[in-house]
This record gives C-alpha cells, sequence and structure tokens, in this order.
C-alpha cells in the first residue's frame, strides 16, 4: 500500500536531504571559509577578493561595459560558440560511432585514425583554429569540436555493441533494410548511451570553449577573465570563473535530466 501512496515520509526526508539541504551545507561552508580567508589576510586583497567584492563586480558587469561588452554579451558570445561547436560534434560524431559499431569494415577504415586524433589534447588545436579561422568568432570552434567529438562517437559505438542482439536478428529476419535497423533497431537501442556520451561531451565542449578564449577571441567568457588579469583585476577574473562554472553546471543539469528521461523511458 505504501508503494500506491507515493514515497514514505523517510525516503522524502532523505532525497531532500540529498536534493537541496546536503549541496546548500556545502556552498554556505565553502563561501564562510572563503571570506574567512578573505578576512583573515592569508592572501592579499589584489589576488584574492572576497565573495561580496566577488558578487559586487558581478552584479557590476552585468549593466557595465568591460572588454567592449556587459557580461551577458559575453556569455551569450560563448554560448553562441558552445552550441556552434557542440553540435557539429554531435551531427558527426553520433552517425559516425553508430556505423562503426554496425559495420566492421568502417571500424577497420575509420578506427586506426580516430584513435590517433583523439587523444590530441583540444588546446593543441587552437595553432590550426587560427590559421584556419582567423582569430574571430569561429576560431575556437574547431577546438570546441575537438573536445567534443571523441565522446559521442565513443558512447554511440558502445551504445550498439550493447544493443539486444535478439532484437537486431529478428528485425533483419522480418525483412528490416539496413536503413530501418539503423533507425529503428540500433539508434532507439543506443539511445541512452548516446545521451550519456552528450553529457560528456557537453562538458569538454564548454572547458575546450574557455580554454579557447583564453588564447584567442574578442568576445567571450574565457577573453573576458584573460582581459580581467590583463588589468590586475582579480574581481573581474573571480565573477568571470563564477559565470563560467555556474553556466557549466547548468548545462550539465540540462543534460542530466534529458539523461535520466530518456534512461527512464528508452533504458534497458
Amino acid at each position: 500500500m505504501a508503494a500506491l501512496n507515493g514515497p514514505t515520509p523517510a525516503v522524502r526526508a532523505g532525497t531532500l536531504l540529498e536534493a537541496w539541504v546536503l549541496p546548500a551545507f556545502g556552498i554556505v561552508t565553502f563561501l564562510m571559509l572563503w571570506a574567512g580567508c578573505t578576512a583573515a589576510g592569508l592572501a592579499p586583497a589584489r589576488l584574492l577578493p572576497g565573495p561580496g567584492a566577488a558578487a559586487a563586480e558581478f552584479i557590476d558587469l552585468t549593466h557595465t561595459p568591460y572588454s567592449g561588452a556587459v557580461l551577458q554579451v559575453h556569455l551569450l558570445a560563448s554560448l553562441m560558440k558552445f552550441s556552434l561547436g557542440y553540435g557539429l560534434a554531435v551531427l558527426t560524431g553520433v552517425p559516425l560511432g553508430l556505423m562503426m559499431g554496425r559495420y566492421r569494415i568502417v571500424e577497420w577504415a575509420i578506427a586506426p585514425l580516430y584513435e590517433s586524433i583523439r587523444f590530441i589534447p583540444p588546446i593543441a588545436w587552437v595553432p590550426f583554429s587560427i590559421l584556419w579561422l582567423g582569430t574571430g568568432f569561429l576560431a575556437p570552434t574547431l577546438v570546441i569540436f575537438s573536445g567534443a567529438f571523441s565522446p559521442c562517437v565513443l558512447n554511440a559505438y558502445r551504445g550498439v555493441h550493447t544493443a539486444d542482439r535478439a532484437v537486431l536478428e529478428a528485425a533483419q529476419t522480418l525483412g528490416a533494410g539496413r536503413w530501418a535497423t539503423m533507425t529503428e533497431v540500433l539508434l532507439p537501442a543506443a539511445l541512452p548511451d548516446i545521451v550519456a556520451g552528450l553529457r560528456v561531451a557537453a562538458g569538454f565542449a564548454w572547458q575546450s570553449l574557455i580554454g579557447a578564449e583564453l588564447i584567442v577571441g574578442s568576445t567571450g567568457l574565457g577573453y573576458l577573465i584573460i582581459q580581467g588579469e590583463s588589468n590586475l583585476s582579480s574581481t573581474v577574473v573571480v565573477a568571470g570563473m563564477i559565470t563560467i562554472g555556474l553556466t557549466g553546471a547548468a548545462i550539465d543539469f540540462a543534460m542530466l535530466r534529458a539523461e535520466r528521461f530518456v534512461r527512464r523511458n528508452w533504458g534497458q
């Protein structure tokens, strides 16, 4: 009867503790330690501003332009670059992973080159990206793509290999063609692994973007904090880092919700 009436009070209390109380406690503890370190003078204020100073700078950046734009414009520029590079990685990486997992000849042909390329750090693509795309808006695209591409391929490949062989054989016995087998059998079966890979890829893509913006570009959050460092403004650097962290956490939370939804509806 308890199962029919929903979670018990103990289960609800445990969920509340895990979802809200403990994370809030961790954040408050971190802020208190941060404020205590700055108040005790363990580091000069010009190097480590307190939480209050960082929050004030964050608010100021939202309505006072810095390095040519307010904080929201820098954030939007980063998100646009992220969306472009990440989208290209998903659109190419997932189909390639499915093809490599489904057809052995494709795996044999692509795997050696892929295995060589995927161990190149994304930041190493920055010089090549500058040569091809210059130093403008598109410069970080190749770097973002390289960071997100490998997880998309690997998880799609893994999803094909974890699919139920009996279902695949049944579809082929019933006359399903190659396209139908791929889109109506393998893709739904591999979807939980694919979405898990998309979440990992999003994290790598966001980190790669910020790394690229630190080196090349004229807009974005990475550009903002490197300009803050050049001007010896630690508050700008910390406010930019907070924005980067919160945005990355929001992207990861959205991907986590999508992953849980897919696993709940399509997971085995």
